[in-house]
């Protein structure tokens, strides 16, 4: 498994720059959580980058429709099963520490991009555990972002939510240039 070949699979089925950032997020978050671990920063970063690669090509069918896709580029069954895992709906259990790691992060990652969004300074640096915890409670802002499956991934992932938060900020802040949420330059 090579980033290079994962970030084309990525460009070749997600042609919207919101889904691409958001991989990009979700990436740059489990290398954090990977390396935190000391586990494989690069496969679990491809797990990240590649997560929602089918979203924009099959909707409601994705995880599911890109898994044989994966599998026919190559990618180990672990990765393909820990993307399958990153949705409830699959019925696919997370099984390792990458697919609840990825579990726990992606909606949170969507989430936390979301209040950096609405500060002014539209800056991922400006953003606080207790920021994201309050808007948490606000049903009306990101109301797609499911609340229980960001609790469930913090319990199955084993973490205290504001912990996870917050290092889910420190690692989006490391890639903030790449999401355009560093700020006025």
């Amino acid at each position: 498994m090579e980033r290079d070949a994962a970030w084309e699979l990525l460009c070749e089925f997600t042609k919207g720059d919101g889904l691409r950032k958001h991989g990009l997020a979700v990436e740059a978050v489990m290398r954090h959580f990977a390396q935190a671990r000391g586990e494989d920063a690069e496969r679990w970063g491809i797990v990240g980058l590649l997560h929602d690669f089918d979203y924009e090509a099959h909707g409601e069918r994705h995880p599911a429709a890109g898994a044989p896709i994966l599998r026919e580029r190559g990618y180990p069954e672990d990765v393909v099963a820990a993307i399958l895992g990153h949705s409830n709906e699959t019925g696919v259990k997370r099984e390792t520490a990458m697919a609840r790691a990825l579990f726990a992060v992606d909606e949170l990652t969507g989430f936390v991009t979301a209040v950096a969004l609405v500060r002014p300074s539209k800056s991922i640096v400006d953003v606080e555990t207790k920021s994201v915890r309050k808007k948490l409670k606000d049903k009306a802002f990101a109301r797609a972002v499911n609340r229980d499956e960001v609790a469930q991934g913090a319990e199955e992932f084993g973490m205290e939510l504001n912990d996870l938060i917050g290092e889910v900020i420190v690692a989006m802040r490391g890639v903030a240039k790449e999401l355009d949420l560093a700020g006025p330059s």
